[in-house]
């Protein structure tokens, strides 16, 4: 009888011991675990909200009317047609990214530079380096336009909602 006592005691001994708090061998064998640290997600650079970034280029400084200029932003629209659509849909992702809502997540300052000097914005602004490994290394062609006539596709911009 006090053998089997005996047994009896080792065994519920053992048990509370196996089945006890360790919670280090919980750990490593997956029972237990904590919940992994919230992953951010990484926003896609043409989605990022970037409103004080003015870009790298010739402008420092734009001024936009409170109104919409029909007239500019229609010249806008024809050189856009000419010299933007072989890469650029208007409300959609194609080769370069749409331009539909670019003023709400750029500054006019920006979407200007890119248009005149993409070389340099690709080299130096951050931004633009992103856009240029989201989509996929094409960088944007520099198409020379002039200041006015970027400015006028920036009218246009405005026009797209």
């Amino acid at each position: 009888m006090r053998k089997y006592l005996k047994l009896l005691s080792m065994i519920a001994i053992a048990t509370v011991f196996s089945c006890g708090g360790n919670d280090k061998k919980k750990e490593e064998t997956g029972y237990g675990k904590k919940a992994p640290a919230k992953v951010e997600k990484k926003v896609a650079a043409s989605q990022r909200i970037e409103l004080t970034n003015k870009g790298v280029g010739p402008i420092t400084s734009i001024t936009l009317g409170a109104e919409i200029d029909q007239d500019m932003a229609a010249h806008g629209k024809d050189v856009y047609a000419k010299m933007c659509t072989a890469c650029h849909k208007a409300d959609k992702k194609f080769i370069g990214p749409a331009p539909t809502g670019i003023l709400e997540r750029r500054t006019p300052e920006w979407v200007m530079n890119m248009i005149l000097n993409p070389e340099q914005m690709v080299k130096e602004d951050p931004l633009a380096k992103d856009l240029l490994m989201e989509f996929n290394g094409a960088p944007m062609a520099n198409q020379h336009l002039t200041e006015e006539e970027a400015r006028a596709v920036l009218e246009y911009f405005r026009t797209l909602k």
